[in-house]
């Protein structure tokens, strides 16, 4: 462990010895260290998409809604994969309708 240079490297090298169950709050402090530039990235991304969302024509807009639109904002790669079919057809499923959306 004396040739190490990085934390990543620190990290593996107490896990590859065991030796984070030794020291667990250095484990977890090593992995809080590197994992922070991720959540803190995530965080920035959030913000900059609620100042793009909750401009002042929607400032009325309810924080279940505005979080469900966030999430769809952000994540869009994954939102354009579904189809107005298939949305419709999970929200039927959901409960029974009186009138059947699809035609």
């Amino acid at each position: 462990m004396k040739n190490l240079s990085t934390i990543t490297q620190l990290c593996r090298s107490l896990s590859e010895n065991r030796k984070s169950f030794l020291y667990p709050l250095v484990d977890r402090l090593i992995r809080l260290i590197l994992t922070l530039l991720v959540s803190t990235a995530t965080t920035k991304r959030a913000f900059s998409a609620m100042k793009i969302a909750k401009t002042s024509l929607r400032n009325k807009i309810e924080d279940d809604f505005l979080s469900d639109y966030l999430i769809v904002y952000i994540k869009k790669e994954i939102a354009e994969k579904f189809t107005i079919d298939s949305i419709i057809d999970d929200f039927y499923s959901m409960k029974k309708r009186r009138v059947q959306l699809n035609q």
